[in-house]
This record gives C-alpha cells, sequence and structure tokens, in this order.
C-alpha cells in the first residue's frame, strides 16, 4: 500500500478510521426537497413506488433536492482465497478463483456480459488470489496476501492485513469516481467465500449459523453440514479473542475475506465520496455489514441490488435494513445482481431529472 505524503505517513487503519469519519450521515430532512419535487412530478403519488425511494435516496446522498444521473456506472470485482477451503467447504478446486479472475480479464464470465449491456466499466481487483496472476489491462494486480488462512482453526489474516484489504475498497472506490463514475457496484470472485460471509453475517447478526448457511454453488447436505460446522467452531474461537462487537477490522482480522474487506472500503470509499453504491449478493452484504460497524452511516449510501437466494443474504439485509430491488433466485455473486439493478437506480436518477412537473406539462394536479 502507498504511505501517506504527510511528514508521518498514518497506518491503513488510520487511513479507513479517518475515510470513515468523513462520512456524512444523511437524516430524514436531506431528503425533503426530493419528496416535494417527487409529489409534483406528473404521476399520481407513490405510483412508481421503489422508484420513488430510490430517487429520494439519490437526492440526499447528492444533497440536493434533483440527484444527478447516476451514471456512468462501475464495476469493482473483488477476488480472493480462502484457507477455510481447506476444510472441504467448497467442491470446486480453489484454482478456479485464478481461472475466473483470467476470464473476467477475457471479457467471458456473466458480469462481463452485463456490464456491456448497461455500458459499465469494469475493473478486476486482485485482493488476495492465491496463485500469482498475469497483469491485464483490466486488472488491479494487489493483492495483499495470497489467500487467508483458514479461519476454523486462527486469524484468517493481521489486523493490518485488514485494514489493508478495507483500503484496498477505498482506493478502488476513489480511482472509479476519479475517472468519472457517479455509481459503483460491488462484485465479488473466491471459491470457498460463501463460508467467511456466512460467518460474519451470523457474527453481526446473532443468527444461528444452522439457519442462515446456504449451499453456495450448489454443494449436497453433507457437505453443508460441514460447512455449518465449520462457521460453528469459527464463532466459538471468535468469542475467545478479544473481538469486541463493533469491530469491524478486527471480525474480518478473525473470520473475513480479503475480498470481502474490500467490498467493505468500496462501501466506505464511495460513501465518503457521497456516490451511491449499489450491493450485489451474499458476499456483498458481509462487506457492507463490515463497512457498518466501522460506520455506521454509511448503510444511508447503499442500494441491495438484489437478494440472494443465501439464507444469510436475507439476515444481513434485514440487518442492513435494506430493501432489495431485485428478487431473481440469483445466487451467481460477480457482482451479477448489482449490474442487473444498475438500470433501475439509473433510471430512478432520470425520472426525477427528466419527468416534467404539473406545472412544466400545464397539467392541473387536482384532476383525477
Amino acid at each position: 500500500m502507498s504511505e501517506s505524503a504527510s511528514d508521518e505517513p498514518r497506518n491503513a487503519e488510520d487511513q479507513v478510521i479517518g475515510v470513515a469519519d468523513s462520512i456524512v450521515e444523511l437524516r430524514t430532512e436531506d431528503g425533503d426537497g426530493a419528496r416535494a419535487h417527487q409529489l409534483n412530478l406528473t404521476k399520481p403519488p407513490g405510483s412508481l413506488g421503489q422508484l420513488e425511494s430510490l430517487g429520494v435516496q439519490l437526492a440526499a446522498i447528492a444533497g440536493t433536492s434533483v440527484p444527478p444521473l447516476a451514471e456512468p456506472g462501475a464495476i469493482a470485482v473483488f477476488a480472493g482465497d480462502h484457507g477455510v477451503h481447506a476444510e472441504g467447504v467448497s467442491p470446486w478446486p480453489q484454482e478456479v478463483t485464478a481461472q475466473m479472475v483470467l476470464n473476467f480479464c477475457a471479457g467471458g464470465a456473466a458480469i462481463n456480459v452485463i456490464g456491456r449491456a448497461n455500458d459499465n466499466k469494469l475493473v478486476v481487483v486482485n485482493a488476495g488470489v492465491a496463485i500469482p496472476l498475469p497483469d491485464h489491462q483490466l486488472l488491479r494486480n494487489t493483492p495483499i496476501r495470497q489467500g487467508t488462512a483458514n479461519l476454523r482453526l486462527e486469524p484468517a489474516m493481521s489486523r493490518a492485513e485488514a485494514a489493508e484489504a478495507i483500503m484496498l475498497g477505498i482506493e478502488t472506490a476513489n480511482e472509479l469516481v476519479s475517472s468519472g463514475a457517479r455509481c459503483l457496484m460491488t462484485g465479488d470472485m473466491g471459491i470457498g467465500n460463501t463460508t467467511p460471509s456466512a460467518a460474519i453475517i451470523a457474527a453481526v447478526t446473532g443468527q444461528d449459523p444452522r439457519q442462515i448457511t446456504g449451499r453456495g454453488t450448489g454443494i449436497d447436505d453433507a457437505t453443508l453440514d460441514l460447512k455449518t460446522k465449520v462457521i460453528q467452531d469459527a464463532l466459538v474461537r471468535l468469542s475467545e479473542t478479544d473481538c469486541q462487537s463493533g469491530d469491524g477490522l478486527g471480525l474480518l482480522s478473525e473470520i473475513g475475506g480479503l475480498e470481502i474487506g474490500a467490498i467493505a472500503g468500496l462501501c466506505l470509499g464511495g460513501a465518503s465520496l457521497r456516490v451511491p453504491v449499489i450491493l450485489d449478493g451474499v458476499i456483498s452484504v458481509a462487506g457492507a455489514l463490515l463497512a457498518q460497524q466501522i460506520q455506521p452511516a454509511v448503510v444511508d449510501y447503499l442500494v441491495a441490488g438484489h437478494r440472494s437466494v443465501e439464507p444469510a443474504a436475507t439476515a444481513a439485509l434485514a440487518h442492513l435494513e435494506l430493501e432489495p430491488i431485485l428478487e431473481m433466485d440469483l445466487r451467481l455473486g460477480e457482482g451479477s445482481g448489482a449490474g442487473l439493478a444498475y438500470p433501475i437506480v439509473r433510471t430512478a436518477a432520470r425520472i426525477m431529472v427528466e419527468m416534467a412537473t404539473f406545472e412544466s406539462a400545464s397539467i392541473d394536479s387536482n384532476d383525477g
């Protein structure tokens, strides 16, 4: 990670705290102007449902009564491997993480197709893939370490590495917004990463792992039982550490993943720049929970792209108090659900900007 240009460079944890402290909590009155504008648009109040609340949220994020256009959009896919894979929680070999990163770079994955369909910029970030990757113009090849340790047995990473992972996401947000992005989307790749995601969600929400552990890439019953036991063991180990409630960095260090930390950083970075961040599925909402632990106000800037079929995702969305845009039985990851929700977010902003008011259209707002 690059050092600060100041005479006394701050470490990554100090940098994370600095970014988190810069995030402004949105108040109800921040959306009053947008709500008033909605009432003047040529439609019955509430008739566009969630599009209206999205428009108000986008305006409040920007601090205006009419939001800026939420375009262009940019998707950041963070990749990392997991030591817990050694426990047999996934039938897929760990090498698939690196192979899929190469597929992203070649333009052949689902998220590439979804991104192209919506003219989204795509960047792939190597947060911690176990296998060295060749450089590519789409790849930010900056692994913090080559995969995490086995969270069932020991901390997944050091606290310093956790802070570096979050800073990687923050820096990615800064770079994308500096290059013109006005809406960010989260994506992930990492064989076995539903295990740390479910562990994080269980730790934050207090949900029983037996209720929220899902099948990930389609594991059988025996593997699901094993995966649940691994998460239970990790939570027992977590309870015996010094990690306190509300310590997002500590939680990431103990039972998280490098790409999950980077997603948390993208959420914090986008919020600090007052740019909306659309979340993907269970890995992304786990990252959002970590971001919330660091700075509760970050949730005001987040949009839930969809509800993953992974049961932990529903628990996390309820804790974040976010209503998903789409419910399409998705469980791919990669940012697919966020990318599919993006046109709706973009349209919500355009309605606020482009739709006629009763006055401009010379329509009597009191008529039927």
